[in-house]
């Protein structure tokens, strides 16, 4: 059961998390827990290292907390929010570290006794297109992994990006056209299907 409020203190400051956050930074564990592993996943995907994820996200959230007091509410989830610092953090990773990645160490591909031969397809399947993705300008890059593995609306992602909704829906047209001319030129055991459609 929740406290009384004490008298002059407005219920919402008891509803809303964020607003408890700005003045107690014990309750921002409670905005940490909510968020998390959205924040990481976005992270992840585009560091493709599960120990630097870790470290920017921590990143992320210790950000948040710093600037929880100047924190505004536009109308938008608090998550947009979030994700626009996590992804000012992954462009200054990168702007500081430039590593290697390893699209093998990024690809799981993971199936109960698969047919040999249909495994090597399916490597090369996935190999081609993470290949593709990673080759895409980063705010194409960026709005792709929003909306497909996030699946957030294209208003949220226009915000995280900094453009309007109809802008982050022109960057994942474009990108979703980009992959499939380079996907559509692969030879044909690699080559991705597309879905027919009725």
């Amino acid at each position: 059961m929740r406290p009384t409020p004490p008298a002059g203190i407005p219920d919402a400051f008891w509803r809303d998390p964020v607003e408890r956050a700005k003045s107690d930074p014990a309750a921002f564990g409670e905005l940490y827990d909510r968020h998390f592993s959205r924040i990481y996943r976005f992270v992840r995907a585009r560091i493709h290292d599960d120990g630097l994820a870790e470290d920017v996200t921590a990143d992320v959230f210790m950000s948040a907390l710093r600037s929880i007091k100047s924190y505004q509410d536009q109308g938008r989830p608090f998550s947009c929010w979030l994700y626009r610092i996590a992804a000012n953090a992954v462009a200054s990773h990168y702007r500081n570290r430039r590593p290697q990645l390893s699209l093998d160490d990024a690809i799981d591909v993971a199936a109960p006794q698969p047919d040999p031969a249909d495994e090597v397809v399916d490597r090369q399947r996935v190999r081609a297109i993470w290949e593709a993705v990673n080759r895409l300008p980063p705010q194409q890059r960026a709005a792709m992994i929003l909306k497909f593995s996030d699946d957030l609306t294209m208003e949220d992602i226009g915000t995280i990006l900094g453009k309007s909704s109809a802008a982050a829906k022109l960057l994942i047209y474009r990108a979703v056209q980009r992959l499939r001319s380079e996907l559509a030129s692969l030879p044909e055991g690699t080559r991705v299907r597309q879905p027919v459609r009725a």
